[in-house]
């Protein structure tokens, strides 16, 4: 990691700038992938499989059969934490659940809004080298409490053909059905266009390799809804001398981890701190199984000293983290301060793998400082909001007029005479 010291204000929004990479070539054989699943459907799934993967598949569909082995392969600790899990996940997204609230805004004029789930929804969940099948909890569950009918899920196979088996169970533990053996930009087309097997879908949520996420990018551009521009998985951690440099250590890592180009950030008040924190990241990543992973990730994350604790502050809401981890002194009080964060970690105890995994909020969270506009996914990803109004015989002639008046003034006038129509009925009555 790359340390600083006091850094001028003019130079913070560069220090803020995440890695860049050419997206020309990227774009385009994103695109090429697209247009072959557009035209040859399933056959094109199956061969990029053969291609991508080396998978030799016959099916796309994930069998019963299969869910079933996968369910008796799972140890009884992994199934009690993923119960563990579920449990503090639905407790907190159901209470984002609001009521309908019918209100009046004027005499005999009632409005009200009622979301309502989206009917089909994508879920891409990444498999490779880390089966990320915490994320089917993260989106499966805000889904279904939202009222989604239809929840297709597609996920890469190996070469042998077969998904991970905690995929598996994750998703019929919470009885998601539709299941197939597709990975990367092609998933994504898929869930986009449609094919003979694959449904098309509405929304397409899940994060991705650098493939997947042009793909998302791409079919956007086409129509179809995504969750939220995404890139490489990050955290900003702000420290003071009341932090702990090992558990500090422990998180940057924990996010390096995830990809060469991930990048952490650690600001703190304290030379002291900052120096025993980066010497335990150097000691920390020789013991990880991803240690290469990591230490490419190191080099594009830094460290910076900066005088106040405000001075963390205004950095981190340039900044606007996927994840931030307030490791000071009376964190609450500066949890107020934050304006632009995915998600927020208070005091030294609250790691970010609490949030990732089971500590009840959600882990698919804007990245690449698209926090600035974006929030997280919630059960009001995953849902419509329509509204509604009825006007009795009182209430067009409490407002009437008044549309009458504002539509001539806009030169629209089948807009009144639609008004004007039956406020003479009800003046003749």
């Amino acid at each position: 990691m790359q340390k600083l010291i006091n850094p001028k204000r003019k130079e913070w929004d560069a220090l803020c700038t995440r890695p860049s990479y050419s997206t020309e070539s990227l774009t385009e054989r994103v695109s090429e992938i697209i247009a072959m699943v557009e035209a040859r459907g399933d056959k094109a799934l199956i061969e990029l499989s053969a291609l991508l993967e080396g998978a030799n598949l016959k099916n796309l569909a994930v069998s019963s059969s299969e869910i079933e082995e996968a369910k008796g392969s799972i140890s009884e600790d992994l199934k009690k934490s993923i119960d563990l899990a579920i449990s503090n996940l639905t407790t907190f997204h159901s209470r984002q659940i609001r009521p309908v609230e019918y209100i009046t805004t004027s005499k005999g004029v009632t409005c009200w809004r009622k979301g309502v789930g989206m009917e089909t929804v994508g879920l891409y969940i990444p498999g490779g080298s880390a089966p990320l099948f915490s994320t089917i909890l993260m989106l499966g569950i805000p889904a279904k409490l939202a009222g989604c009918q239809n929840l297709i899920l597609c996920t890469p196979p190996n070469a042998s053909g077969t998904i991970n088996s905690a995929i598996l169970y994750a998703a019929s533990i919470l009885g998601i059905q539709q299941i197939f053996k597709v990975g990367g930009a092609q998933a994504i087309a898929a869930m986009a266009i449609g094919t003979e097997t694959i449904p098309k879908v509405n929304k397409i949520f899940g994060p991705g390799n650098q493939y997947v996420t042009k793909a998302k990018e791409l079919v956007s551009v086409r129509g179809t809804a995504i969750d939220m521009p995404a890139g490489p998985s990050e955290v900003l951690i702000i420290a003071d001398e009341s932090s702990v440099p090992s558990y500090v250590a422990a998180d940057l890592l924990s996010q390096a981890e995830h990809g060469p180009d991930s990048q952490v950030i650690l600001l703190s008040t304290s030379d002291e701190v900052l120096n025993e924190t980066l010497c335990e990241v150097e000691r920390q990543v020789m013991e990880l199984p991803r240690s290469e992973t990591a230490m490419k990730a190191l080099d594009n994350s830094r460290g910076i000293l900066l005088r106040t604790l405000d001075d963390c502050m205004q950095f981190s809401n340039i900044y606007a983290p996927e994840h931030l981890i307030l490791a000071v002194e009376k964190a609450s009080a500066y949890a107020e301060k934050v304006v632009n964060a995915g998600s927020v970690f208070l005091g030294n105890y609250s790691c970010e793998s609490a949030g990732d995994y089971a500590s009840g909020t959600n882990h698919t969270l804007p990245t690449n400082g698209f926090a600035k506009a974006y929030s997280g996914v919630s059960v009001d990803s995953f849902t419509k909001y329509i509204t509604y109004q009825e006007l009795s015989r009182e209430g067009i002639q409490n407002i009437g007029p008044a549309i009458e008046i504002m539509a001539e003034a806009e030169g629209l006038l089948a807009h009144k005479r639609a008004v004007s129509i039956r406020l003479k009925d009800v003046q003749n009555d």
